[in-house]
C-alpha cells in the first residue's frame, strides 16, 4: 500500500485500530496462490525501447477503414462526422467524472440535458435519461422497472433479440427474482400467437421486442404492442436508432419504454465498446427510471439553470427504494451521440438510412444471384441487414475472406439449429460499390469451389 500517501506511523494507526498487524492481513481470506500470481512479464525497458515497442505493437493493428466491411450484428460502421471528434475531444468534457456537486457543472449537464432531448424526439417517447452503459443494460433495466410498475414478475422477450441482450436479461431477471420466458420465431420474426399465449395468463410484467431484430428483420409492432396492453403488460422496444428515423417511432406506436444501443451515433466500433445504451419512457414511468435525468429549471437571478431532477445513488434515496444500482452514465458517449444527432438532423439520418437501405438491398440481389445462395427469409422486410445462406460453411467462408481483407459478416452458426451456413450481412452507407463488388466476386469464386472453402493451405 505504499501508493498511499500515508507515512508509516499512519498505516501503524489504522491497523492497530482494525486490530491487525500488517497490510498483509488485510488479504488473509484471501487464497495464498492468488495473491501474488506470476506474471511473465519481459525485462524493463528504456523509455526509447518501450516507444519502439508500442509503436510495432501498434503497427499490428488494421483500422476498420481498411477493410471491406459486411460487420454489423450490432455493432456497425457508420460515417462520423469531424465535429464529433472535435467535441468529445476538449478537454473540459473528456476528462470530467461524475459531477458529485452536479450543479457547479452547468455545461456538462447542459449537453446532458440536449441528449435527453433528442433522444426522446427520435423515439417519440415522453422522457429519457441520462444514458446507460450499452443496449443490453438498458433493455434489462427497462425490463425490471416494468416488473416494479406493475407488481408482476414475469418478463417475456422475444427469441429474436440480440443474443447478448437475451443474456443479460436472463442474469438481471435471476438477480432480482424474475422468471423470463424467451418466445420462438417463425420465419425469422417473432411467433405472434405464441407472444398473446404467453402473454394471456395475466402475470406478465412486459414484452420485450426488437425493431428491427437481431436477424434485421421487421418485427409486428403494432399487433406486439397491443397484444401486451390487452394482457395489462407494458412494451419495450429494443430500437435501432438509425431506423428510428425512418420507420415509425416506437412511442408513436405505443411502446411504454424504448432501449437501445447509441453506438450508431457517432461512436466507432472500437472493439466492440464502449459504447452508449439509450433508454426513454412514458411519462407515467418516469419516476421508476434508473440512472439519472437532468432537468431545465430557473436560478435564484431568475437565469436559465440545469439540474440533476432525479438521481438513484445511495446517497440521495432509501436504497430499497432503487430502481437499479446504475447510478451514473457515459456523459462522454452520449456526449458524442448529442454532437452526431445535432450535426446529421432528422433529414441527415433518414439520407444515411436510405443510402444504407439501398445498398444493402443491391447486395441481397447480387448474391441471392449467385448458384447455392439464397436470402434465409425473402419474404421478410429488412433494412441494412439479411441473413444469406451459402453453399459451405459460412464461419469458413468468413475466415477466407477475412485474409483477402473482406469481412464478409456474421456466422450465425450456433445461434440456432439450422444456420450453420449462414451469414448476417451488413451494408451502410460506409460500403462503396467497389466493396460490393468485390464481395460479390469474391464469394462467387468460393461457391463455384466449395470444396477448398477451408481447405488447409
Amino acid at each position: 500500500m505504499a501508493y498511499l500517501p500515508n507515512s508509516d506511523r499512519d498505516r501503524a494507526e489504522m491497523l492497530a485500530a482494525i486490530g491487525l498487524d500488517s497490510a498483509e492481513d488485510l488479504f488473509r481470506d484471501v487464497p495464498s496462490r492468488l495473491r501474488e500470481p506470476r506474471l511473465e512479464l519481459p525485462a524493463p525497458l528504456s523509455e526509447p525501447e518501450l516507444m519502439a515497442e508500442m509503436r510495432r505493437l501498434a503497427g499490428a493493428n488494421r483500422p476498420l477503414s481498411e477493410w471491406d466491411c459486411f460487420l454489423g450484428a450490432g455493432v456497425y460502421f457508420r460515417y462520423i462526422p469531424a465535429v464529433v471528434r472535435a467535441t468529445i475531444s476538449r478537454p473540459e468534457f473528456y476528462t470530467a467524472y461524475t459531477p458529485y456537486q452536479a450543479e457547479a457543472s452547468q455545461g456538462y449537464l447542459q449537453s446532458i440535458f440536449e441528449f435527453q432531448s433528442l433522444v426522446a424526439e427520435l423515439f417519440d417517447m415522453d422522457v429519457a435519461n441520462a444514458s446507460m452503459y450499452d443496449v443490453a443494460t438498458a433493455a434489462a433495466e427497462g425490463a425490471l422497472l416494468s416488473t416494479l410498475h406493475t407488481g408482476r414478475h414475469r418478463v417475456v422477450a422475444s427469441g429474436t433479440l440480440h443474443p447478448e441482450v437475451l443474456s443479460v436479461l436472463r442474469t438481471y431477471a435471476s438477480g432480482r427474482g424474475a422468471e423470463l420466458d424467451v418466445l420462438p420465431s417463425r420465419g425469422g420474426v417473432t411467433e405472434l400467437e405464441a407472444a398473446r399465449q404467453a402473454l394471456s395468463g395475466g402475470d406478465a410484467a412486459v414484452l420485450v421486442v426488437a425493431q428491427p431484430n437481431f436477424l434485421g428483420l421487421l418485427e409486428p409492432i403494432p399487433e406486439l404492442v397491443e397484444a401486451a396492453h390487452d394482457a395489462g403488460a407494458l412494451i419495450e422496444v429494443v430500437a435501432d436508432p438509425i431506423a428510428a428515423s425512418v420507420l415509425e417511432p416506437p412511442g408513436a406506436l405505443g411502446a411504454d419504454l424504448v432501449a437501445a444501443d447509441g453506438q450508431q451515433l457517432g461512436i466507432p466500433p472500437q472493439l466492440g465498446g464502449p459504447t452508449v445504451g439509450l433508454l426513454a419512457c412514458t411519462q407515467e414511468l418516469v419516476r421508476r427510471i434508473p440512472g439519472r435525468l437532468v432537468g431545465i429549471t430557473t436560478d435564484s437571478r431568475g437565469g436559465r439553470a440545469f439540474c440533476l431532477t432525479l438521481q438513484t445513488r445511495e446517497q440521495h434515496i432509501r436504497r430499497e427504494r432503487a430502481t437499479s444500482n446504475i447510478c451514473t452514465n457515459h456523459a462522454l458517449m452520449a456526449l458524442a451521440a448529442t454532437a452526431y444527432m445535432a450535426k446529421m438532423g432528422g433529414e441527415g439520418m433518414r439520407g444515411i438510412a436510405d443510402i444504407s437501405y439501398r445498398r444493402a438491398h443491391q447486395l441481397a440481389l447480387e448474391l441471392g444471384r449467385l448458384p447455392g445462395c439464397r436470402l434465409r427469409y425473402p419474404d421478410q422486410d429488412f433494412l441494412w441487414e439479411f441473413v444469406l445462406e451459402v453453399p459451405v460453411e459460412a464461419r469458413a467462408l468468413a475466415r477466407e475472406l477475412a485474409a483477402e481483407g473482406i469481412l464478409a459478416g456474421y456466422p450465425l452458426q450456433g445461434l440456432a439449429p439450422g444456420l450453420e451456413r449462414c451469414l448476417l450481412v451488413c451494408a451502410t452507407e460506409m460500403t462503396s460499390p467497389a466493396a460490393i463488388e468485390r464481395f460479390v466476386a469474391r464469394v462467387s469464386r468460393a461457391v463455384a469451389e466449395p470444396d477448398r472453402v477451408g481447405a488447409p493451405g
